[in-house]
Protein backbone atom coordinates (compact mmCIF):
# COMPACT_ATOMS: atom_id res chain seq x y z
CA UNK A 1 0.00 0.00 0.00
CA UNK A 2 1.07 3.80 -0.85
CA UNK A 3 1.45 6.19 1.72
CA UNK A 4 -1.74 7.38 0.10
CA UNK A 5 -4.18 4.63 0.99
CA UNK A 6 -5.56 2.95 3.37
CA UNK A 7 -6.30 -1.10 3.92
CA UNK A 8 -10.04 0.07 2.98
CA UNK A 9 -8.83 0.65 -0.87
CA UNK A 10 -10.24 4.61 0.01
CA UNK A 11 -7.31 6.99 -0.81
CA UNK A 12 -5.96 8.90 3.20
CA UNK A 13 -5.79 12.51 2.44
CA UNK A 14 -9.37 13.36 1.42
CA UNK A 15 -10.38 16.35 1.58
CA UNK A 16 -13.91 16.51 4.15
CA UNK A 17 -15.58 17.76 1.24
CA UNK A 18 -15.27 19.67 -2.12
CA UNK A 19 -15.73 23.43 -2.72
CA UNK A 20 -15.11 25.97 -4.85
CA UNK A 21 -12.14 28.11 -5.38
CA UNK A 22 -12.35 31.52 -6.43
CA UNK A 23 -9.78 34.38 -5.92
CA UNK A 24 -7.34 32.23 -4.34
CA UNK A 25 -9.63 30.91 -1.51
CA UNK A 26 -11.55 27.63 -0.97
CA UNK A 27 -15.70 28.43 -0.31
CA UNK A 28 -18.87 26.84 -0.50
CA UNK A 29 -21.62 27.56 -2.66
CA UNK A 30 -23.36 30.87 -1.80
CA UNK A 31 -26.58 29.77 -1.22
CA UNK A 32 -24.95 26.65 0.67
CA UNK A 33 -26.15 23.38 -1.39
CA UNK A 34 -24.42 20.69 -1.95
CA UNK A 35 -24.31 17.07 -3.85
CA UNK A 36 -23.17 13.44 -3.28
CA UNK A 37 -20.26 11.81 -5.21
CA UNK A 38 -20.61 8.17 -5.54
CA UNK A 39 -17.92 5.60 -5.44
CA UNK A 40 -18.40 3.43 -8.52
CA UNK A 41 -17.66 0.08 -6.97
CA UNK A 42 -20.52 0.57 -4.29
CA UNK A 43 -22.62 3.54 -5.84
CA UNK A 44 -22.60 4.96 -2.24
CA UNK A 45 -21.85 8.50 -1.59
CA UNK A 46 -18.22 9.06 0.17
CA UNK A 47 -18.13 12.79 -0.07
CA UNK A 48 -20.23 16.31 -0.67
CA UNK A 49 -19.27 18.87 -3.24
CA UNK A 50 -20.80 22.30 -3.24
CA UNK A 51 -23.13 22.71 -6.18
CA UNK A 52 -22.65 25.72 -8.10
CA UNK A 53 -25.02 28.27 -9.42
CA UNK A 54 -25.52 31.24 -11.09
CA UNK A 55 -24.41 33.26 -8.77
CA UNK A 56 -21.03 31.30 -8.00
CA UNK A 57 -20.24 31.84 -11.57
CA UNK A 58 -20.71 35.16 -11.29
CA UNK A 59 -18.55 35.32 -8.31
CA UNK A 60 -15.52 33.48 -10.49
CA UNK A 61 -16.04 35.19 -13.49
CA UNK A 62 -15.86 38.90 -11.59
CA UNK A 63 -12.38 37.19 -9.83
CA UNK A 64 -10.97 36.06 -13.08
CA UNK A 65 -11.87 39.22 -15.37
CA UNK A 66 -10.21 41.40 -12.32
CA UNK A 67 -7.38 39.19 -13.01
CA UNK A 68 -6.96 39.19 -16.92
CA UNK A 69 -7.76 43.20 -16.45
CA UNK A 70 -5.66 44.11 -13.30
CA UNK A 71 -3.50 41.70 -12.80
CA UNK A 72 0.22 40.20 -13.69
CA UNK A 73 -0.76 37.37 -15.31
CA UNK A 74 -2.05 38.48 -18.96
CA UNK A 75 1.42 41.15 -19.15
CA UNK A 76 4.05 38.62 -18.23
CA UNK A 77 6.60 37.59 -20.68
CA UNK A 78 6.56 34.03 -22.29
CA UNK A 79 9.34 32.53 -20.16
CA UNK A 80 8.15 34.15 -17.46
CA UNK A 81 4.74 32.20 -17.54
CA UNK A 82 6.47 29.76 -18.57
CA UNK A 83 8.71 28.95 -15.53
CA UNK A 84 5.21 28.63 -13.45
CA UNK A 85 3.76 26.32 -16.00
CA UNK A 86 7.11 23.86 -15.91
CA UNK A 87 6.75 24.30 -12.10
CA UNK A 88 3.01 23.10 -12.19
CA UNK A 89 4.37 20.00 -14.57
CA UNK A 90 7.08 19.24 -12.14
CA UNK A 91 4.68 19.38 -9.10
CA UNK A 92 2.26 16.99 -11.21
CA UNK A 93 4.13 14.52 -11.39
CA UNK A 94 5.46 14.61 -8.13
CA UNK A 95 1.99 13.28 -6.56
CA UNK A 96 1.61 10.62 -9.24
CA UNK A 97 0.42 7.87 -7.17
CA UNK A 98 -1.71 10.60 -4.78
CA UNK A 99 -3.46 11.84 -8.12
CA UNK A 100 -4.18 7.96 -9.80
CA UNK A 101 -5.53 6.77 -5.97
CA UNK A 102 -7.99 9.50 -6.28
CA UNK A 103 -9.01 9.24 -9.55
CA UNK A 104 -9.42 5.65 -9.70
CA UNK A 105 -11.17 5.76 -6.67
CA UNK A 106 -13.68 8.66 -8.20
CA UNK A 107 -14.20 7.09 -11.10
CA UNK A 108 -13.36 4.04 -11.32
CA UNK A 109 -10.59 3.78 -13.41
CA UNK A 110 -8.33 0.74 -12.77
CA UNK A 111 -5.29 2.30 -11.12
CA UNK A 112 -2.61 0.84 -13.76
CA UNK A 113 -4.33 3.05 -15.87
CA UNK A 114 -4.75 6.36 -13.96
CA UNK A 115 -1.24 6.24 -12.81
CA UNK A 116 -0.07 7.28 -17.01
CA UNK A 117 -2.70 10.46 -16.14
CA UNK A 118 -0.34 12.42 -14.45
CA UNK A 119 2.79 12.09 -16.42
CA UNK A 120 0.30 12.94 -19.37
CA UNK A 121 -0.99 16.04 -18.01
CA UNK A 122 2.24 17.36 -16.95
CA UNK A 123 3.75 16.65 -20.20
CA UNK A 124 0.77 18.91 -21.59
CA UNK A 125 2.14 21.94 -19.34
CA UNK A 126 5.61 21.18 -20.16
CA UNK A 127 4.30 21.32 -23.93
CA UNK A 128 2.89 24.49 -23.97
CA UNK A 129 5.54 26.26 -21.19
CA UNK A 130 8.00 24.98 -24.24
CA UNK A 131 5.50 26.83 -27.29
CA UNK A 132 4.71 29.68 -26.36
CA UNK A 133 8.49 30.61 -25.92
CA UNK A 134 9.82 29.26 -29.06
CA UNK A 135 6.30 31.01 -30.66
CA UNK A 136 6.79 33.19 -33.52
CA UNK A 137 3.98 35.48 -35.89
CA UNK A 138 3.78 36.41 -39.05
CA UNK A 139 5.25 39.55 -40.76
CA UNK A 140 4.55 40.85 -43.84
CA UNK A 141 6.82 43.08 -45.97
CA UNK A 142 6.45 45.39 -48.80
CA UNK A 143 10.01 46.70 -49.34
CA UNK A 144 9.96 50.38 -48.91
CA UNK A 145 6.52 51.18 -48.40
CA UNK A 146 5.39 48.87 -45.76
CA UNK A 147 5.06 46.45 -43.00
CA UNK A 148 2.22 44.08 -41.53
CA UNK A 149 2.87 42.20 -38.31
CA UNK A 150 0.63 40.26 -36.52
CA UNK A 151 0.31 40.68 -32.48
CA UNK A 152 -0.76 38.16 -30.35
CA UNK A 153 -3.04 38.95 -27.43
CA UNK A 154 -4.79 36.70 -24.59
CA UNK A 155 -8.77 36.83 -24.97
CA UNK A 156 -9.69 37.20 -21.24
CA UNK A 157 -11.38 34.88 -19.09
CA UNK A 158 -11.68 31.22 -20.87
CA UNK A 159 -14.69 29.24 -19.95
CA UNK A 160 -13.71 25.33 -19.40
CA UNK A 161 -16.30 22.40 -19.06
CA UNK A 162 -14.39 19.18 -18.71
CA UNK A 163 -16.06 15.47 -18.92
CA UNK A 164 -15.62 12.86 -16.69
CA UNK A 165 -13.65 10.30 -17.96
CA UNK A 166 -10.06 10.42 -17.59
CA UNK A 167 -10.81 13.85 -15.67
CA UNK A 168 -7.85 15.29 -14.19
CA UNK A 169 -5.93 14.62 -17.85
CA UNK A 170 -8.67 16.27 -19.53
CA UNK A 171 -8.78 19.27 -17.71
CA UNK A 172 -4.60 19.95 -18.29
CA UNK A 173 -5.33 19.82 -22.21
CA UNK A 174 -7.59 22.82 -21.41
CA UNK A 175 -5.93 24.59 -19.00
CA UNK A 176 -2.60 24.40 -20.04
CA UNK A 177 -3.21 26.58 -23.34
CA UNK A 178 -5.25 28.74 -21.60
CA UNK A 179 -3.13 29.83 -18.80
CA UNK A 180 -0.27 29.79 -21.15
CA UNK A 181 -1.25 32.24 -24.29
CA UNK A 182 -2.21 34.19 -20.65
CA UNK A 183 -6.01 33.93 -20.22
CA UNK A 184 -7.78 33.47 -17.12
CA UNK A 185 -9.71 30.65 -16.23
CA UNK A 186 -13.15 29.50 -15.40
CA UNK A 187 -12.86 25.40 -14.87
CA UNK A 188 -16.68 23.34 -14.18
CA UNK A 189 -15.19 20.02 -13.92
CA UNK A 190 -18.33 17.06 -14.24
CA UNK A 191 -20.16 16.74 -11.45
CA UNK A 192 -19.56 12.66 -11.39
CA UNK A 193 -16.14 13.20 -11.23
CA UNK A 194 -15.01 16.56 -9.31
CA UNK A 195 -12.21 14.97 -6.98
CA UNK A 196 -8.89 15.19 -8.25
CA UNK A 197 -9.91 18.55 -10.06
CA UNK A 198 -10.02 19.85 -6.46
CA UNK A 199 -5.93 19.35 -6.22
CA UNK A 200 -5.42 22.06 -8.90
CA UNK A 201 -5.75 24.64 -6.63
CA UNK A 202 -2.94 23.28 -4.55
CA UNK A 203 -0.92 23.01 -7.17
CA UNK A 204 -1.21 26.51 -8.82
CA UNK A 205 -0.96 28.48 -5.34
CA UNK A 206 2.33 26.53 -4.92
CA UNK A 207 3.66 27.06 -8.66
CA UNK A 208 2.56 30.56 -8.01
CA UNK A 209 0.21 31.37 -10.38
CA UNK A 210 -1.83 34.51 -9.18
CA UNK A 211 -4.46 34.52 -7.16
CA UNK A 212 -7.69 34.79 -9.68
CA UNK A 213 -6.03 33.10 -12.90
CA UNK A 214 -7.51 29.85 -11.96
CA UNK A 215 -10.86 29.44 -10.50
CA UNK A 216 -13.31 26.40 -10.10
CA UNK A 217 -17.19 26.07 -10.21
CA UNK A 218 -18.14 22.39 -9.00
CA UNK A 219 -21.74 21.85 -10.25
CA UNK A 220 -24.28 20.35 -12.66
CA UNK A 221 -23.96 21.51 -16.53
CA UNK A 222 -28.13 22.61 -16.05
CA UNK A 223 -27.23 25.08 -13.48
CA UNK A 224 -23.18 26.10 -13.17
CA UNK A 225 -22.34 24.93 -16.80
CA UNK A 226 -25.13 26.93 -18.07
CA UNK A 227 -24.55 30.07 -16.44
CA UNK A 228 -20.62 29.49 -17.16
CA UNK A 229 -21.85 29.29 -21.13
CA UNK A 230 -24.28 32.35 -20.92
CA UNK A 231 -22.28 34.63 -19.13
CA UNK A 232 -21.29 37.82 -21.29
CA UNK A 233 -17.65 38.47 -19.58
CA UNK A 234 -16.83 34.63 -20.80
CA UNK A 235 -15.71 35.20 -24.50
CA UNK A 236 -14.00 31.14 -24.98
CA UNK A 237 -16.07 28.19 -24.49
CA UNK A 238 -13.74 24.94 -24.77
CA UNK A 239 -15.98 21.76 -24.02
CA UNK A 240 -15.63 18.29 -24.16
CA UNK A 241 -18.78 15.94 -23.72
CA UNK A 242 -21.41 14.73 -25.61
CA UNK A 243 -22.91 15.77 -28.95
CA UNK A 244 -25.87 16.55 -27.41
CA UNK A 245 -24.98 18.69 -24.71
CA UNK A 246 -22.80 20.42 -26.98
CA UNK A 247 -25.87 21.34 -29.51
CA UNK A 248 -27.21 23.23 -26.29
CA UNK A 249 -23.87 25.40 -25.67
CA UNK A 250 -24.02 26.09 -29.40
CA UNK A 251 -27.49 27.45 -29.25
CA UNK A 252 -26.46 29.18 -25.84
CA UNK A 253 -23.58 30.56 -26.82
CA UNK A 254 -24.96 31.88 -30.25
CA UNK A 255 -26.54 35.39 -28.71
CA UNK A 256 -22.96 36.22 -27.63
CA UNK A 257 -20.41 35.16 -30.50
CA UNK A 258 -18.50 33.47 -28.27
CA UNK A 259 -15.42 31.74 -29.56
CA UNK A 260 -15.97 27.76 -29.43
CA UNK A 261 -13.73 24.65 -29.03
CA UNK A 262 -16.22 21.47 -28.84
CA UNK A 263 -14.81 17.92 -28.94
CA UNK A 264 -17.81 16.05 -29.02
CA UNK A 265 -19.44 12.27 -28.85
CA UNK A 266 -17.41 9.29 -31.36
CA UNK A 267 -18.41 5.95 -32.95
CA UNK A 268 -14.79 5.50 -34.29
CA UNK A 269 -14.50 2.90 -36.95
CA UNK A 270 -11.82 0.31 -36.61
CA UNK A 271 -10.75 -1.68 -40.06
CA UNK A 272 -9.27 -4.49 -40.46
CA UNK A 273 -8.39 -5.50 -43.71
CA UNK A 274 -7.17 -9.44 -44.99
CA UNK A 275 -3.51 -8.27 -45.20
CA UNK A 276 -2.86 -6.62 -41.96
CA UNK A 277 -1.24 -8.13 -39.36
CA UNK A 278 -3.76 -10.08 -37.17
CA UNK A 279 -2.54 -10.66 -33.94
CA UNK A 280 -1.47 -6.80 -33.96
CA UNK A 281 -4.78 -5.73 -34.94
CA UNK A 282 -7.02 -7.88 -32.75
CA UNK A 283 -4.43 -6.65 -29.84
CA UNK A 284 -4.87 -2.96 -30.98
CA UNK A 285 -8.68 -3.33 -31.49
CA UNK A 286 -9.21 -5.26 -27.99
CA UNK A 287 -7.13 -2.12 -26.51
CA UNK A 288 -8.90 0.55 -28.27
CA UNK A 289 -12.20 -0.27 -27.01
CA UNK A 290 -12.06 -1.60 -23.65
CA UNK A 291 -9.01 0.19 -21.87
CA UNK A 292 -10.35 2.90 -19.73
CA UNK A 293 -13.32 0.50 -19.22
CA UNK A 294 -14.79 2.25 -22.93
CA UNK A 295 -15.14 5.43 -21.33
CA UNK A 296 -13.46 6.89 -24.03
CA UNK A 297 -14.51 9.21 -26.64
CA UNK A 298 -12.06 8.00 -29.63
CA UNK A 299 -12.78 4.05 -29.41
CA UNK A 300 -12.76 1.92 -31.80
CA UNK A 301 -15.97 0.47 -31.09
CA UNK A 302 -16.86 -0.28 -34.57
CA UNK A 303 -14.43 -3.12 -35.81
CA UNK A 304 -14.84 -3.37 -39.96
CA UNK A 305 -13.32 -6.75 -40.87
CA UNK A 306 -12.94 -8.08 -44.64
CA UNK A 307 -14.74 -11.32 -44.67
CA UNK A 308 -12.00 -13.68 -45.93
CA UNK A 309 -10.77 -13.44 -42.26
CA UNK A 310 -13.95 -12.38 -41.00
CA UNK A 311 -14.62 -15.95 -39.09
CA UNK A 312 -10.93 -16.36 -37.76
CA UNK A 313 -10.72 -12.66 -36.42
CA UNK A 314 -14.07 -12.83 -34.35
CA UNK A 315 -13.23 -16.21 -33.36
CA UNK A 316 -10.04 -14.63 -31.60
CA UNK A 317 -11.28 -11.82 -30.72
CA UNK A 318 -14.00 -12.96 -29.01
CA UNK A 319 -12.01 -15.41 -26.92
CA UNK A 320 -9.29 -12.66 -26.39
CA UNK A 321 -12.00 -10.26 -24.99
CA UNK A 322 -13.30 -13.16 -22.19
CA UNK A 323 -9.68 -12.84 -21.08
CA UNK A 324 -9.60 -9.81 -20.03
CA UNK A 325 -9.91 -8.97 -16.52
CA UNK A 326 -12.65 -6.94 -15.09
CA UNK A 327 -11.82 -6.46 -11.28
CA UNK A 328 -11.93 -3.57 -8.39
CA UNK A 329 -9.97 -0.28 -9.53
CA UNK A 330 -7.18 -0.69 -6.80
CA UNK A 331 -6.58 -3.93 -8.09
CA UNK A 332 -3.28 -3.60 -10.02
CA UNK A 333 -4.30 -6.87 -12.29
CA UNK A 334 -7.71 -4.97 -12.95
CA UNK A 335 -8.07 -4.39 -17.08
CA UNK A 336 -11.55 -3.44 -17.02
CA UNK A 337 -12.96 -1.72 -13.49
CA UNK A 338 -16.04 0.25 -12.40
CA UNK A 339 -18.13 2.45 -14.67
CA UNK A 340 -18.18 5.92 -13.23
CA UNK A 341 -21.88 6.26 -12.27
CA UNK A 342 -25.08 4.08 -11.74
CA UNK A 343 -26.67 6.43 -14.31
CA UNK A 344 -24.25 5.29 -17.54
CA UNK A 345 -24.04 2.01 -16.15
CA UNK A 346 -27.96 1.75 -16.81
CA UNK A 347 -27.37 3.11 -20.21
CA UNK A 348 -24.44 0.75 -20.82
CA UNK A 349 -26.49 -1.97 -19.95
CA UNK A 350 -29.55 -0.86 -21.69
CA UNK A 351 -27.48 -1.10 -25.20
CA UNK A 352 -26.10 -4.75 -24.32
CA UNK A 353 -29.48 -5.43 -24.42
CA UNK A 354 -30.11 -4.05 -27.43
CA UNK A 355 -27.83 -5.93 -28.47
CA UNK A 356 -28.81 -9.08 -28.14
CA UNK A 357 -31.44 -8.36 -30.57
CA UNK A 358 -29.34 -6.32 -33.14
CA UNK A 359 -26.07 -9.29 -33.46
CA UNK A 360 -24.75 -12.52 -32.14
CA UNK A 361 -23.39 -12.19 -28.44
CA UNK A 362 -19.93 -14.08 -29.43
CA UNK A 363 -18.61 -12.82 -25.38
CA UNK A 364 -19.79 -11.03 -22.54
CA UNK A 365 -23.33 -9.43 -22.10
CA UNK A 366 -23.98 -8.75 -18.28
CA UNK A 367 -22.34 -8.42 -15.24
CA UNK A 368 -19.13 -10.35 -14.02
CA UNK A 369 -19.10 -13.42 -11.86
CA UNK A 370 -18.82 -12.01 -8.41
CA UNK A 371 -19.86 -8.46 -8.92
CA UNK A 372 -23.49 -8.23 -8.00
CA UNK A 373 -23.27 -4.78 -6.88
CA UNK A 374 -21.72 -1.50 -8.81
CA UNK A 375 -21.01 -0.64 -12.02
CA UNK A 376 -19.29 -4.01 -13.39
CA UNK A 377 -19.79 -4.28 -16.86
CA UNK A 378 -18.20 -7.71 -18.99
CA UNK A 379 -16.41 -6.85 -22.27
CA UNK A 380 -19.19 -7.72 -24.24
CA UNK A 381 -18.54 -8.56 -28.41
CA UNK A 382 -21.32 -8.57 -30.88
CA UNK A 383 -20.98 -10.05 -34.17
CA UNK A 384 -22.45 -9.65 -37.62
CA UNK A 385 -23.93 -6.54 -36.57
CA UNK A 386 -25.89 -4.93 -39.49
CA UNK A 387 -25.46 -0.89 -40.39
CA UNK A 388 -28.65 0.27 -39.44
CA UNK A 389 -28.21 -1.17 -35.91
CA UNK A 390 -28.59 1.37 -32.90
CA UNK A 391 -25.44 -0.35 -31.39
CA UNK A 392 -23.47 0.46 -34.73
CA UNK A 393 -24.52 4.12 -35.03
CA UNK A 394 -25.25 5.45 -31.41
CA UNK A 395 -22.43 6.02 -29.17
CA UNK A 396 -22.38 3.83 -26.06
CA UNK A 397 -19.20 4.68 -24.07
CA UNK A 398 -18.86 1.61 -22.39
CA UNK A 399 -16.65 -1.93 -23.01
CA UNK A 400 -18.82 -2.92 -25.79
CA UNK A 401 -18.12 -3.69 -29.60
CA UNK A 402 -19.78 -3.87 -32.51
CA UNK A 403 -17.85 -6.19 -35.51
CA UNK A 404 -19.07 -6.07 -39.33
CA UNK A 405 -17.77 -7.77 -42.44
CA UNK A 406 -17.08 -6.10 -45.75
CA UNK A 407 -15.66 -7.40 -49.18
CA UNK A 408 -14.03 -4.74 -51.01
CA UNK A 409 -12.53 -1.24 -49.88
CA UNK A 410 -15.42 0.35 -51.02
CA UNK A 411 -18.01 -1.08 -49.21
CA UNK A 412 -15.27 -0.93 -45.87
CA UNK A 413 -15.27 3.17 -46.36
CA UNK A 414 -19.18 2.74 -46.74
CA UNK A 415 -19.55 1.54 -43.91
CA UNK A 416 -17.00 3.57 -41.86
CA UNK A 417 -18.40 6.73 -42.90
CA UNK A 418 -22.18 5.33 -42.03
CA UNK A 419 -22.36 7.33 -39.22
CA UNK A 420 -22.88 10.83 -37.86
CA UNK A 421 -19.77 10.76 -36.12
CA UNK A 422 -16.35 11.66 -37.61
CA UNK A 423 -13.38 11.90 -34.61
CA UNK A 424 -11.54 8.99 -35.19
CA UNK A 425 -10.45 5.76 -37.12
CA UNK A 426 -8.19 3.21 -37.17
CA UNK A 427 -6.95 1.19 -40.48
CA UNK A 428 -4.70 -1.74 -40.46
CA UNK A 429 -3.49 -2.99 -44.06
CA UNK A 430 0.08 -3.15 -44.81
CA UNK A 431 -0.73 -1.33 -48.78
CA UNK A 432 0.94 1.51 -48.17
CA UNK A 433 -1.23 2.75 -51.26
CA UNK A 434 -4.89 1.52 -49.87
CA UNK A 435 -3.53 2.94 -46.32
CA UNK A 436 -3.35 6.80 -47.51
CA UNK A 437 -6.40 6.94 -49.93
CA UNK A 438 -8.47 4.94 -47.25
CA UNK A 439 -7.06 7.39 -44.32
CA UNK A 440 -7.85 10.48 -46.57
CA UNK A 441 -11.81 9.43 -48.14
CA UNK A 442 -13.00 8.37 -44.64
CA UNK A 443 -14.78 10.99 -42.42
CA UNK A 444 -13.12 11.31 -39.53
CA UNK A 445 -10.66 14.33 -37.87
CA UNK A 446 -8.15 11.92 -36.97
CA UNK A 447 -6.61 8.61 -38.13
CA UNK A 448 -3.98 5.93 -37.31
CA UNK A 449 -2.46 3.34 -39.69
CA UNK A 450 -1.42 0.68 -38.36
CA UNK A 451 -1.29 2.22 -35.11
CA UNK A 452 -3.46 2.15 -31.64
CA UNK A 453 -4.44 5.65 -29.96
CA UNK A 454 -0.75 7.42 -29.75
CA UNK A 455 -0.84 11.20 -29.76
CA UNK A 456 1.64 14.03 -30.82
CA UNK A 457 0.81 17.11 -28.90
CA UNK A 458 1.60 19.24 -31.93
CA UNK A 459 -1.31 17.47 -33.81
CA UNK A 460 -4.62 18.70 -34.15
CA UNK A 461 -7.01 17.29 -32.19
CA UNK A 462 -10.75 17.41 -32.75
CA UNK A 463 -13.55 15.89 -35.45
CA UNK A 464 -15.87 16.12 -37.91
CA UNK A 465 -19.88 15.92 -38.28
CA UNK A 466 -21.44 15.71 -34.82
CA UNK A 467 -17.85 14.99 -33.30
CA UNK A 468 -17.12 18.39 -32.75
CA UNK A 469 -16.48 22.12 -33.58
CA UNK A 470 -13.03 23.48 -33.72
CA UNK A 471 -9.50 21.87 -33.27
CA UNK A 472 -6.90 21.81 -30.28
CA UNK A 473 -3.48 20.75 -29.79
CA UNK A 474 0.10 22.78 -31.26
CA UNK A 475 -0.68 25.60 -32.72
CA UNK A 476 -4.57 25.33 -33.11
CA UNK A 477 -4.45 25.32 -28.94
CA UNK A 478 -1.98 28.72 -29.81
CA UNK A 479 -4.79 30.26 -32.18
CA UNK A 480 -8.07 29.35 -29.78
CA UNK A 481 -7.27 30.84 -26.98
CA UNK A 482 -5.44 34.52 -28.54
CA UNK A 483 -6.55 37.34 -30.93
CA UNK A 484 -4.48 37.74 -33.66
CA UNK A 485 -4.29 41.68 -34.64
CA UNK A 486 -3.12 42.82 -37.49
CA UNK A 487 -1.02 45.80 -37.29
CA UNK A 488 -0.04 47.96 -40.77
CA UNK A 489 2.77 50.48 -40.49
CA UNK A 490 4.06 53.13 -43.10
CA UNK A 491 7.45 53.11 -44.43
CA UNK A 492 7.08 55.31 -47.51
CA UNK A 493 4.43 57.60 -49.09
CA UNK A 494 1.18 57.79 -47.32
CA UNK A 495 -1.04 56.05 -49.87
CA UNK A 496 -4.54 58.37 -49.51
CA UNK A 497 -6.87 59.01 -52.01
CA UNK A 498 -8.03 62.66 -51.16
CA UNK A 499 -11.93 62.87 -50.93
CA UNK A 500 -13.28 66.53 -51.12
CA UNK A 501 -9.83 68.12 -52.23
CA UNK A 502 -9.23 72.00 -52.53
CA UNK A 503 -8.88 72.98 -56.11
Amino acid sequence: MSDYTNETGKPTGLPEKIQHYINGTFVDSIDGDTFEVLNPVTNQPYITAASGKREDIEAAVAAANDAFKNGPWPGMLPRERARVLTKIADIVESREQQLAEMESYDSGLPITQAKGQARRAAENFRFFADLIVAQSDDTFKVPGRQVNYVNRKPIGVAGLITPWNTPFMLESWKLAPALATGNTVVLKPAEFTPLSASLWAGIFEEAGLPAGVFNLVNGFGETAGDALVKHPDVPLISFTGESKTGQIIFANSAPFLKGLSMELGGKSPAVVFDDADLETAINATIFGVFSLNGERCTAGSRILVQRSIYDEFVERYAAQAKRVKVGLPSDPATEVGALVHPEHFEKVMSYVEIGKTEGRLVAGGGRPEGFEEGNFVQPTVFADVAPDARIFQEEIFGPVVAITPFDTDEEALELANNTKYGLAAYIWTSNLQRAHNFSHAVEAGMVWLNSNNVRDLRTPFGGVKASGLGHEGGYRSIDFYTDQQAVHINLGEVHNPVFGKVD
